[in-house]
This record gives structure tokens, sequence and C-alpha cells, in this order.
């Protein structure tokens, strides 16, 4: 038996349960935002602008979250239409998140007029800080883990037995995934703070692309080891997404280099308006 079962339920408030998913998911997003407007203020974007860029890229970034959860899932949400809604629970995709949220983004940036390549550079980082935290929200769910595996393997990693406590799911224990893509956005985070000070050695939409080409490649392999993948038949949905992620950084990257983009992130300053 596990020396330790989270509840799911950190608190009620007013009768109402408080979900540490939610609360998790609630951190990301404000140290998120907090990343992004300190450095879109340094670069010169606007205030209101970032402002309502993010509300909305969060609020439509878990509509998308949720929606490509359900419509991969359809069947069952189909005989059980009233669990769509109970995101709580967890079942969201972040890939439905990056699609929405990217579309998002591009949509408020042409409406105020702002520099969307800028934009995205900005957001990158906090993208990743949101995804780390968040990976969190499953951990407390018993959610997004990999094969089953022993004990003395998860101490071989010289996990604290809380996190190892967890990890025992009906009797049988099981590979953190979670924390695996936890830790690989937070060394993505800990690279883009790191390389976007560096004078001149990064250009004007490498950061984005970076992110592109990061994520993706640590989730192809991390999602290779889940047990609960999206199948579209016999291919891994979130393996095929990350690849086609890879690609389109790369093929960015090299682009806009051969194209003649020299302009630096470092040296890239608006003029406030």
């Amino acid at each position: 038996m596990p020396i330790l079962a989270i509840d799911p339920i950190a608190f009620r408030l007013l009768g109402w349960p408080v979900h540490w998913y939610g609360l998790l998911i609630g951190l990301g997003m404000v140290l998120s935002y907090l990343l992004v407007m300190r450095e879109g203020r340094r670069k010169g974007l606007s205030e209101d602008y970032l402002s309502d860029a993010y509300f909305w890229t969060i609020i439509l970034g878990l509509i998308g979250a949720r929606a490509y959860y359900v419509l991969f899932r359809l069947d069952y949400y189909l005989a059980h239409p009233d669990q769509i809604i109970q995101i709580w629970h967890g079942g969201g995709a972040i890939y439905g998140a990056i699609l929405l949220g990217t579309a998002t983004i591009i949509y408020v940036a042409r409406r105020y007029q702002q520099d969307l390549i800028l934009t995205l550079d900005v957001a990158a980082p906090g993208i990743m800080l949101a995804q780390a935290i968040g990976r969190w929200g499953n951990f407390v769910n018993q959610e997004a883990y990999g094969p089953e595996t022993s004990r003395a393997f998860l101490e071989g990693l010289h996990l604290p037995a809380w996190l190892i406590d967890q990890m025992q799911i009906q009797g049988h224990y099981y590979q953190p995934t979670f924390l695996y893509e936890s830790l690989w956005n937070l060394l993505g985070l800990t690279l883009i703070l790191i390389l976007r000070r560096q004078k001149g050695l990064v250009k004007r939409g490498e950061l984005a692309a970076g992110y592109f080409v990061w994520y993706g490649l640590g989730r192809f392999f991390i999602e290779g080891l889940r047990t609960d993948s999206l199948y579209l038949g016999p291919l891994r949905i979130s393996q095929g997404v990350s690849a086609v992620m890879v690609v389109l950084g790369l093929a960015w990257i090299i682009i806009r280099r051969r194209a003649g983009h020299s302009v630096a992130y470092s040296d890239f300053q608006l003029e406030k308006r």
C-alpha cells in the first residue's frame, strides 16, 4: 500500500471542491503571465495588447485542449455528454491548446497591429513554464503515466518516496512520464532564458521555432512511453504532431536564415507607442 495517497481535491470552498489539477494549471498560467508580461514590456509590446492576447489565448487554449481530447474519444463522450465539460477531472490535450492558442495569438496580433514574430518569441518561455507546472496536475490525478515498472526502478532514479508512492496505481508501479516531460520543459525554459540574453546569437523568430523543435522532440519520445495515448488507427496522434512540430520549427529557422533575416532577438526593440 502507498505511504501517501494524494487527494485530488485540495480543499472545499463554500461546499464546492477545488481540485489540485485546476490549482496547478492556474498557478502555471499566473507565473507564465508574469514572465510574458515582463519580457513583453522590456521589448516594447503594448501591455493592453499582451493582456488581451494572454486572456484570449488561455480561454481558447483550454477549449482547444478539451475539444482535441474529446474529438479523439468521441464515442465515449457521445455516450456520456455530461462529462464533456468536466475538465477538473483531467482530460486535455496540449496540442489542442497549442493549435487554437497559436491561432488566437495570430488573430489578436493582427487586430492590434502588433509584431507577431516578437509576440511568439516572448510567449515561448511562458508556454514552457505553464506546461512544466501543469504536468503536476497529471501527477495528482494519477494519469499521463508510462509503462509498468518496479519500485526498485523508481528508487534507482532517486525520486522522493512521496512521488514513488503516488506512482503506485491499483497495486502496480508506473513510470512517471509526467515528470519526464515537466523536467524536459524546465530544461527547455532554462535554455531559452539563457539564449535570448546572448548578444546576436538567436535571431527573431527562433525562440518560438526553438520551442516547437524542443517540445516536439521531447514529446515524441515521451509519448512512446505513455499508456494513454490518443490513436488514429495504429499511430499515436501526438507522436505525429510532434514530428510535424520539429520539422516546422527547423524549416522556419533554416528558411529565414537563408532568406537573410539576420536581426538578432537581443538587438530587436520596438519603439513604444
